[in-house]
């Protein structure tokens, strides 16, 4: 658009100069002609009064520059011609001015040569005795006046299109400034050109149909996302459980079938009879996990919320795992003081034993887990730090996801699930707690749950 503007901004400039070339040329070109035929008659005036005080004793010696005199008879035979013999010109009596003459005492005509490129005027004057007196004057013609001045003319002319192409060039980009400003998003907000007014308020109504329509098209995709989300959970729970429980139950049946046929010596029964009881207990913990997930994505609206002791629940929980503590050779310290919040005392009981546990199972014997809970003033922190085997930083953002597992036969010997941290995730979203994961692999893990005092939104966050 900018260079149309500039083409055209050019083009009326250049055509403006040139009209207005050619009307001056043709004024002074006028203006001269005038002012070239009244000294014209001026001098017929005076060529005559010298006629007829003089006769042809007048023309001798006249030497008169840039003007041809011619006597003409009243015949129009020529007696006398400044540039021409007489004898050898025609007659004359049928010249527009000489016959303009005779008749009314003067006149006057042009003619044009086309070969000298060139415009004559003539004056006339009738004297006493009958006889015309008549001066010729060459007049340039405007071809030729062009000509003439055609070197300023050029130097003009380059001048006045470099004075159009910047004049254009700025004119061009003050224009469309503001229609490349124009914020399309907002276009009432434009006001730049009244012009654009009806074109801005039509954007402006399509722009609002337009969101209307996307927001129409967001909500049916999130109908139709949540849809499909909630069935791809579903299949991958069902496949995750699914998998998670064909492992046991064909252990259990393998030992049971080979103790009911006999296929066991007596001695080794014991160790078949635990293996049944390990795997069943590892069923039972998982249909427990499975149950109480449930019951967190349903809201556990049945469970009620009290005020808790946050530093108390973590007491019960270390005395609770010292066993397994002491089995595994993890040195377990709670440190911290009272820190009350309202909460539901089973959820915030599965938080803290749950990480506490993986920090045990996790760890490395003669390892340590530090378990801290404080009360911040507007919220309680519990943080659970271990020196164990840590998690790979690919790893952290997935280790809440359920049956999720960094490394999969160690959890398994160690009886783990793969639903704690879901637990713990889901648990904490349910009091509007903030959970934060720090880890390094060979170095240890640290998670810290923060719950407001006021219910909040739930956030992870992981470094």
């Amino acid at each position: 658009m900018t260079k149309r503007i500039f083409r055209s901004i050019c083009l009326a400039a250049i055509g403006v100069f040139l009209a207005s070339v050619a009307l001056f040329l043709w004024v002074l070109y006028d203006y001269f002609g005038n002012v070239q035929m009244g000294q014209l008659r001026t001098e017929t005036e005076l060529a005559a009064h010298g006629v007829e005080y003089a006769g042809a004793a007048f023309f001798p010696g006249l030497g008169a520059k840039g003007y041809r005199i011619t006597w003409i008879g009243a015949d129009g035979q020529v007696l006398y011609d400044s540039q021409t013999n007489s004898d050898e010109m025609e007659n004359h009596l049928e010249r527009e001015e000489i016959r303009e003459a005779l008749e009314t005492g003067s006149g006057e005509s042009a003619r044009y040569s086309a070969t000298l490129m060139e415009r004559t005027l003539y004056c006339a004057r009738r004297l006493t005795d009958g006889t015309v007196i008549r001066l010729s004057v060459a007049q340039n013609t405007m071809l030729t006046l062009l000509l003439g001045m055609s070197q300023p003319l050029v130097i003009i002319a380059v001048i006045a299109v470099i004075l159009s192409a910047l004049l254009a060039y700025r004119l061009a980009r003050h224009i469309t400034a503001p229609l490349n400003r124009l914020d399309l998003d907002e276009p009432l907000k434009n006001g730049e050109y009244d012009e654009l007014s009806p074109l801005l308020h039509r954007l402006d109504a399509q722009q609002r149909q337009i969101r209307r329509q996307q927001e129409e098209l967001a909500e049916r995709f999130e109908s139709v996302t949540e849809k499909e989300r909630a069935a791809q959970m579903r299949r991958e729970f069902t496949a995750n459980v699914s998998h998670e429980l064909k492992t046991p139950l064909h252990t259990i049946a393998g030992c049971a079938e080979l103790l009911e046929n006999g296929m066991v010596k007596e001695e080794d029964k014991g160790r078949f009879y635990t293996q049944i009881h390990n795997k069943a207990q590892r069923m039972i913990r998982l249909v427990e996990d499975i149950i109480h997930l449930s019951h967190l994505d349903e809201g556990a609206a049945d469970m009620k919320r009290e005020d808790v002791d946050l530093y108390a629940l973590a007491e019960e929980a270390v005395r609770s795992l010292a066993g397994a503590a002491e089995a595994a050779g993890v040195a377990v310290t709670l440190e911290g003081g009272p820190a009350v919040l309202n909460g539901v005392p089973q959820l915030l009981e599965s938080i803290i034993h749950n990480l506490c546990d993986n920090a045990i199972k996790y760890n490395r014997r003669g390892g340590t887990v530090a378990v801290r809970v404080e009360d911040g003033g507007e919220a309680v922190r519990l943080t659970v730090a271990d020196t164990g085997i840590g998690i790979p930083a690919e790893a952290q953002e997935r280790i809440f996801e359920r049956f999720y597992r960094v490394d999969k036969s160690r959890s398994k010997e160690l009886g783990g699930t793969g639903l704690g941290l879901s637990i713990v995730k889901h648990a904490a979203r349910l009091h509007g707690a903030e959970i934060e994961l720090r880890s390094e692999e060979n170095v240890g893990t640290t998670i810290t749950v923060t719950f407001p005092k006021s219910r909040g939104e739930y956030q992870s966050r992981e470094v």
